[in-house]
């Protein structure tokens, strides 16, 4: 527990009211979206501005308690859970979007905005913020800023970093920095803007941030395509980009996943077939009709069984919302759900889910599938119960194949979903000893006392010793 006469220090800065050691309190953040993961903090602190996280920061650096940032704790890597104790921040009293810059098309938010009501915000006026995570109802930027949260636009517009221009940061010594601004062009000197996004808030706090903006897009066409082959479905996501056509939404799914969220969703999706592409395309609505033309025919053209355009916008929008349910309607199937994200060139996917349904079937596992094909980003996802250690054990297993699988294939260990602790394991398999050294630098040189999110990102022990054959 905090020392007494700490307690006050800290009490005297954010107010008693907002300094939160009760059991309950504590209990309830003790865990975030990720399975098999909960430990206790010592306290929970919700400061009221930035120069009060200042002053909290360097009492916590002199006295080496952890500090854990923590959003709406959505995130499925274990990021926000306190595994080491100490103090979580929570940003619920900064959670203002400061202004809507039309001249310079950008948006200065608080760390707790809640990413929807920031996409309706902008909408209101015309512009467009494009990162969607499927949490975006309940997400946090700031949450979404230490993750590098991507989601279902991800392939057309990018993801999280693509839009922060500029950060205010609280370091470590409790010294704010900022990073970036509204600028087109920026070369002074490192960019600490980009090194900060996705450093789960192992490096700082952030504070504030300047996103970009674009101007909302003039039409939009939804599209489902039925495939009763897995690489037919593979060969059209790479053949439409091969095409030179950058759909703004292109996802997959696969039978068992259809089937669950149409049990959930119950808007009309076929469960007969082996897998289905959502594609979705913005902009001129002549550049609209004529991509969705094109795609409709390189999806005939490779097998597809149907080609349907939604009537409506109430249809697309209840397509985009059935796919974004895909973990919230396999979590009811068993009471533990565990969701990764290992990416590969799209080029690869088929042998990706191939490779899966393989190992799912060697352990003895139900994994479904379903993911952003556009950018080879796949999320296959294990229904188990945590209560079944023997089960478990062979879960681990099965992710650790999954994972170096997609090494091999040339991919990644995780596209969105972050590293936190629960991938850390496996880090060195994607960033080699070197990499993971240059990176235990930056985090020693920012952060020399180990208190910003500590146990985060880095192993203890990398026991994952597998020989990876790229």
């Amino acid at each position: 527990m905090i020392p007494a006469e700490i307690k006050a220090k800290l009490q005297s800065i954010v107010g008693a009211e907002n300094y939160d050691d009760s059991k309950a309190g504590r209990l309830v953040y003790s865990f975030d979206a990720t399975p098999q993961f909960q430990s206790l903090p010592d306290a929970v602190i919700a400061p009221r501005n930035t120069a009060e996280v200042s002053k909290v920061v360097k009492i916590c650096n002199e006295q080496q308690i952890p500090l854990v940032p923590r959003g709406s704790g959505t995130n499925l890597c274990a990021g926000t859970c306190p595994t080491e104790g100490g103090i979580v921040l929570l940003f619920k009293h900064l959670n203002a979007i400061l202004e809507i810059d039309e001249e310079n098309l950008t948006a200065t938010v608080q760390p707790g905005v809640v990413t929807l009501d920031l996409i309706h915000a902008v909408e209101e006026k015309g512009l467009f913020y494009p990162p969607d995570p499927s949490s975006m109802k309940i997400s946090t930027i700031g949450g979404n800023i230490n993750e590098n949260s991507g989601g279902l636009r991800g392939l057309k517009y990018g993801v999280t970093r693509d839009y922060v221009m500029g950060l205010e940061v609280v370091l470590a010594n409790g010294d704010i920095i900022q990073t970036g601004g509204k600028l087109a062009k920026d070369v002074a000197g490192y960019d600490l803007t980009r090194l900060f996004v996705g450093s789960e808030g192992t490096l700082g706090i952030v504070t504030k941030a300047i996103l970009k903006l674009i101007p909302v897009p003039e039409d939009k066409m939804t599209m489902l395509a039925l495939y009763q082959d897995l690489e037919a479905a593979a060969k059209s996501v790479s053949k439409i980009i091969a095409n030179k056509i950058i759909p703004t939404t292109l996802e997959f799914l696969d039978q068992p996943t259809l089937k669950v969220v149409e049990d959930f969703a119950q808007i009309g999706l076929p469960t007969d077939v082996k897998a289905v592409l959502l594609i979705e395309q913005d902009g001129p609505t002549d550049v609209v009709q004529r991509d969705m033309i094109k795609m409709a025919a390189i999806c005939e053209e490779e097998k597809a069984v149907s080609v349907k355009v939604a009537e409506s916008e109430a249809e697309a929008d209840g397509l985009r919302t059935a796919r974004r349910s895909a973990l919230s309607a396999l979590a009811r199937l068993k009471p533990t759900t565990i969701l990764e994200d290992a990416t590969v060139p799209r080029s690869e996917i088929a042998k990706m889910v191939l490779a899966t349904n393989e190992i799912a079937e060697k352990y003895g596992l139900t994994i479904c599938t379903f993911g952003h094909a556009g950018d080879g980003n796949l999320h296959p996802t294990c229904l188990t119960d945590v209560r079944n250690h023997e089960e478990v054990e062979r879960v681990e297993k099965a992710f650790e194949e999954i994972f170096v699988k997609a090494i091999e294939l040339g991919g990644t260990i995780t596209g969105e979903h972050g590293v936190g602790v629960m991938k850390a394991p496996y880090l060195e398999l994607k960033a080699g000893k070197e990499g993971i050294a240059a990176m235990k630098a930056i985090k020693h040189s920012l952060d020399p006392n180990n208190i910003m999110n500590p146990g985060k990102m880095f192993a203890k022990d990398s026991r994952k010793r597998v020989v990876v054959s790229r």
